[in-house]
């Protein structure tokens, strides 16, 4: 607690202007778009039959809905956040101010999981998804161009085609790496395009789909439990929640564009909270449609659920919308990601924890062009080399435990700092906070001890960045440092 950043501090770090500073060139909207970018991935397609095939039934809407909840806790203690400290840095500038450097440090390190092996491992998926899409129209990419080396398929004759490198995800990390060095404000477009699309995608299946819902199918709409602790039942909606949880993560990465937001004490809140209330919405009336459309045992064992709902109309030509919203989902989720990530690793960087290579600003562009660059070839790396499908629960344990560091650091603040203005508040504070810490925690318990293991190596490793480097050259510790002697 010794060395935190002081409010004061990063209020004046939010107002600079000139060469050194980011650009702000984001309204309401593009934050707004931002989260949803974030938030509607793949996940929507095939989280939700699976919850609902294994889980919740036909109820896996309240599922969605006790996920939307929890998630809720989080989202009002970011928006607090975002309105009173509205830096380039999220869930790490928060930590900073409340709770001191070293915590500071391993928030920021814990969510690299997050966005950096998150982009990598959306972009594999990214790929495989093109490759189907391109399929459907007769262009056949090959399996050595599209796999990293650790993969296999064996083929009809009996022989095994193996991996060499996933150009398709290498191609789309750099694509969108360099639209971000050409400014955040392209990049908003950009999203904002691919989130018109994908949303329109999933309007047009609840309109055509709410024409085809058999009632039958919502009855019973909780089917009953099967004796087992998760099957059905009210245990298994929230199961389910737990499932569809992760269908949520990513709009914590708004708070990561507050320097570039136009007025961000107003504009931050509505970007967190109004991407969660309309990827809510969209949630919540897909999955009805969904299971209506389609009896939830038909989904068991299906990797591809809405192919199942899709059979039960004459629109097969949905098919291939729905894997071209997929396309332009992943492919926002991967710019949020890096954009995120960059903003991050800038605000470290800034304070003296990590290279000054991070935080050096394009003279033109205003954008940390060399911090892109290197997350580029990084990311790009994974992405084109590793198999990373068994990483999916770190991007989910590090953003988790982002949320519980986020929650914990508003109760400090009321106390340390009661006074200080905040343009929102979250409600009911402690209980609030509580709620979601609870919440996470119980998601962070559900997975792996394999993912507590790998948490704790990367944890070792940026422990060892921290105490070599980090601690001897931050700026508030020297600065502390020299003013005592």
């Amino acid at each position: 607690m010794r060395f935190r950043k002081p409010l004061e501090t990063l209020i004046k770090e939010s107002q600079e202007t000139g060469e050194h500073s980011l650009k702000r060139s984001l309204g309401s909207i593009n934050l707004v778009a931002l989260g949803i970018g974030a938030i509607i991935g793949a996940g929507l397609f095939s989280l939700t039959g699976i919850a609902a095939a294994d889980n919740a039934g036909a109820a896996v809407t309240l599922s969605f809905v006790i996920a939307a909840v929890g998630c809720a806790f989080a989202g009002l203690c970011y928006a607090e956040f975002a309105s009173m400290i509205p830096v380039a840095g999220s869930a790490y500038t928060y930590s900073y101010a409340t709770m001191g450097e070293l915590v500071a440090w391993i928030i920021g390190w814990d969510l690299v999981l997050e966005y950096a092996l998150g982009a990598a491992t959306v972009s594999v998926s990214w790929s495989s998804y093109l490759s189907k899409f391109l399929g459907n129209f007769g262009i056949s990419l090959p399996y050595e161009l599209t796999h990293a080396p650790m993969d296999s398929m064996t083929l009809a004759d009996g022989s095994v085609v193996s991996g060499f490198i996933n150009l398709p995800a290498i191609f789309i990390v750099f694509a969108l790496s360099m639209l971000l060095i050409k400014g955040t404000k392209e990049s908003a477009f950009l999203n904002g395009l691919l989130v018109a699309l994908k949303v329109t995608v999933v309007l047009v299946f609840i309109a055509i789909g709410w024409h085809f819902i058999n009632p039958a199918n919502h009855t019973p709409f909780i089917p009953e439990n099967t004796g087992v602790w998760g099957e059905y039942g009210w245990s298994g909606v929230f199961r389910g929640a737990a499932v569809v949880f992760f269908a949520y993560i990513g709009f914590d990465a708004v708070s990561t564009a507050a320097q570039e937001s136009k007025n961000p004490r107003v504009g931050m809140p509505i970007g967190i909270l109004g991407s969660l209330v309309i990827s809510t919405i969209l949630y919540l009336l897909f999955s009805y449609v969904m299971t209506g459309m389609a009896n939830y045992t038909e989904f068991k064992g299906s990797a591809a659920p809405v192919a199942v709902a899709i059979a039960k109309t004459p629109y097969a030509w949905l098919q291939q919308f729905i894997i071209l919203a997929i396309l332009a989902g992943y492919t926002s989720v991967i710019l949020v990601m890096l954009l995120g990530q960059s903003r991050i690793f800038y605000s470290m960087s800034k304070d003296g924890l990590l290279p000054s290579i991070f935080s050096k600003i394009h003279p033109k562009f205003k954008t940390p062009y060399k911090n892109n660059l290197l997350f580029a070839i990084f990311t790009s790396l994974l992405a084109g080399f590793v198999n990373i499908s068994d990483l999916g629960h770190m991007v989910s344990i590090g953003t988790l435990f982002a949320f519980v560091l986020v929650a914990i650091g508003v109760m400090i603040m009321r106390k340390t700092q009661p006074d200080a203005p905040r343009a929102f508040k979250t409600p009911l504070v402690p209980l609030v906070p509580i709620l979601g810490i609870v919440v996470c925690l119980a998601m962070m318990l559900s997975l792996p001890i394999v993912t507590w293991i790998r948490l704790f190596i990367w944890m070792a490793i940026g422990f060892t960045i921290y105490f070599t480097y980090g601690k001897n050259h931050s700026l508030i510790r020297n600065a502390k440092n020299f003013s005592e002697k």
